[in-house]
């Protein structure tokens, strides 16, 4: 094999492992679910925080969702962060236990966690259950939430759902590729008995795990960060599908852009820098929960996994016909692919179907093509500070 054939093959490799790590979990994610309720002890105490930055148009809502399944011992902690509207006195009026939170220097939702958290120190409770000020909790969600967190002694996230109010072709397949992401891929892994990524919201921690967590920071991508944190610890987040969190996508389409990019970008970044960390553990600790986290911290937005296979199976193609060089890699490019489409087309079958048309699911490359620009913009102008995604 010569040097070239091995350097097309090594990419080909780099690329082949996300789409395995996608196809297995849809696969897996057909299994019975094994999870079980588990009863919360009376005697034991949650806090409910939200970190909340001008959200007083949407706050109440979210409130209402959470007391309806409080108990009398139970509190909700709202930290007005940097608010130039009256979230604080909303929040308040509607029954939350409310702090304020100055710091213009210091911005980000990882701050306003890490503020919330030393407030609980003085009464801390057994567990605190993390919800964004634009979410609604299910039904029944709060206490099995809480229950499983303090039965398995770490972290458990919640089914974490985005829904589109609208019905063009950018809003659906982001809904679509949420769903593939924050359903039916974590509910693979849990079926194999293996952890998941944190979601930012329906977040439920055993106060020992969270209470020395590293939370004051501006990562963009604060909940990723942390549950790689608490992973390396000994204490990866398991998916709890029974409890659920929804919320809506911005309908503005500049303002759902800003959030998407947001999202990939702080992803990426993850990517680059705690992957090759977080898999030297897993091999040094032979830790089987580690390496899942890694292979799955590994697979990129969907969007641009399918535009670099496509694109390196043209390169590929071309150097073989060109030089005759670069068999297996474009072999292997192409095996890829079919199983990329695989995953997603038995997603689609099973969790995908009443979210998105077959019609318009077939519109995908247009979907990636509207996207190339993100990609570009986090090689040359990668978005690297917190900002708020502004509600409708």
């Amino acid at each position: 094999m010569s040097l070239i054939d091995a350097f097309l093959l090594l990419i080909a490799i780099l690329q082949l492992v996300p789409c395995m790590v996608i196809l297995i979990q849809v696969l897996f994610a057909y299994m019975p679910n094994k999870l079980s309720n588990v009863n919360l002890a009376e005697d034991k105490v949650i806090a409910v925080l939200i970190p909340a930055h001008n959200e007083s148009s949407g706050i109440i809502a979210t409130l209402n969702s959470i007391q309806s399944q409080l108990r009398p011992q139970d509190r909700i902690l709202v930290v007005a962060d940097n608010c130039t509207d009256d979230t604080a006195e909303v929040a308040e009026k509607n029954g939350a236990e409310v702090i304020r939170r100055h710091d213009s220097k210091n911005r980000g939702k990882g701050y306003a966690l890490d503020f919330g958290l030393r407030h609980l120190t003085e009464n801390s409770p057994d567990v605190v259950v993390v919800i964004d000020a634009d979410c609604l909790l299910e039904v029944n969600a709060l206490n099995q939430l809480a229950a499983n967190a303090l039965h398995l002694g770490r972290p458990v996230q919640a089914l974490y759902l985005m829904y589109a109010k609208r019905n063009d072709l950018k809003s659906k397949i982001a809904e679509f590729a949420w769903c593939v992401k924050n359903l039916v891929r974590p509910l693979g892994y849990v079926n194999l008995g293996l952890p998941c990524q944190l979601m930012g919201t329906g977040m439920a921690f055993p106060w020992a795990t969270i209470s020395n967590a590293n939370l004051a920071n501006s990562n963009i991508v604060e909940d990723m960060k942390l549950g790689i944190d608490l992973s390396i610890a000994g204490t990866p987040p398991v998916f709890y599908p029974q409890s659920k969190v929804t919320s809506f996508f911005p309908v503005a389409s500049e303002v759902q852009t800003g959030q998407k990019v947001r999202w990939e970008h702080g992803h990426l970044a993850m990517i680059l820098e705690e992957f090759p960390k977080l898999f030297a553990h897993a091999i040094l600790k032979r830790d089987v929960n580690l390496l899942a986290m890694a292979f799955d911290l590994a697979v990129p937005p969907l969007a641009l996994l399918v535009m670099l296979l496509f694109g390196y199976a043209g390169i590929t193609g071309a150097i073989l016909v060109l030089y005759d060089v670069g068999h297996i890699a474009f072999q292997l490019t192409l095996f890829s692919l079919a199983g990329l489409t695989s995953a997603i087309a038995i997603a689609w079958w099973g969790w995908g179907k009443k979210i998105i048309s077959l019609a318009t699911l077939l519109l995908v490359p247009i979907y990636i093509i509207l996207k190339i620009p993100n990609y570009f913009k986090f090689l040359l102008k990668r978005q690297k500070t917190w900002n708020k995604t502004e509600r409708d």
